[in-house]
């Protein structure tokens, strides 16, 4: 396989969103409850982190509970929180030596005040750190966030509003906007996910599951994107 680092160097690659679809349809076609198919989910993002610190891919963001996601069984959704909460705890002291910052996006004040703790400990944690950004989306939805965003706005007063003051109000405003976006599972849309930011992102949809992405799939996504033509609408 080709250099995957030296190809994400001369391709300014600096920042891959994902939308980590199919948990669920792995573990229907296996006949599995859907909670072992988000825990696979859970492995594949820890090989996905990892494989972006060895390309050197410096921000990695994930979709991990969208504002529609309250709509599923009331014990999945539970699942789904204490599986964060469990995870952040079990992987913390690791990804804190493997010097990955992590940080969410989404309307946090929706979810419990312990989980919420949980997550700013994490955020709290790896600050100072200074490799891979792990972003991850949680509660979150793009119309919610731009809703935020002019709220925001409106509160501070604010009459002379560029597309930089947007962008200044977005959950993402300390980021680069990604380059690439990837969705595995084979549906072709992009579920109210970062609707500003990929304005111009390039899209790779897999129809893998995302329990089935792993670090050669990383690499394959990668060599798709470096053969694309970035014009920017010029």
């Amino acid at each position: 396989m080709e250099d995957i680092r030296k190809i994400v160097e001369e391709c300014n690659l600096k920042h891959i969103a994902v939308i980590m679809d199919g948990n669920r349809r792995w573990a229907k076609e296996r006949n599995f409850p859907s909670m072992v198919g988000h825990k696979k989910g859970v492995d594949a993002l820890k090989t996905t982190m990892r494989a972006c610190d060895d390309y050197g891919i410096k921000y990695l963001t994930v979709y991990a509970f969208s504002t529609e996601n309250w709509n599923r069984k009331p014990e999945e959704v539970k699942f789904l929180m204490d599986l964060l909460a469990q995870t952040l705890k079990n992987e913390l002291k690791e990804m804190n030596e493997n010097n990955v910052v992590i940080s969410f996006i989404g309307d946090l004040t929706k979810l419990s005040p312990n989980l919420q703790k949980i997550l700013n400990n994490a955020v709290e944690t790896t600050k100072n750190n200074t490799g891979v950004n792990l972003q991850i989306a949680f509660n979150y939805g793009s119309r919610d966030e731009l809703v935020h965003a002019v709220k925001s706005i409106v509160s501070e007063g604010i009459k002379d509003i560029t597309e930089e003051t947007i962008s200044n109000h977005l959950y993402t405003k300390n980021i680069p906007d990604p380059d690439l976006l990837i969705r595995t599972g084979g549906e072709m849309r992009v579920s109210n996910y970062l609707l500003w930011q990929i304005a111009y992102s390039e899209f790779i949809v897999i129809p893998e599951f995302w329990p089935e992405f792993d670090k050669d799939k990383l690499a394959e996504c990668v060599i798709e994107y470096k053969n694309r033509n970035r014009r920017f609408g010029k």
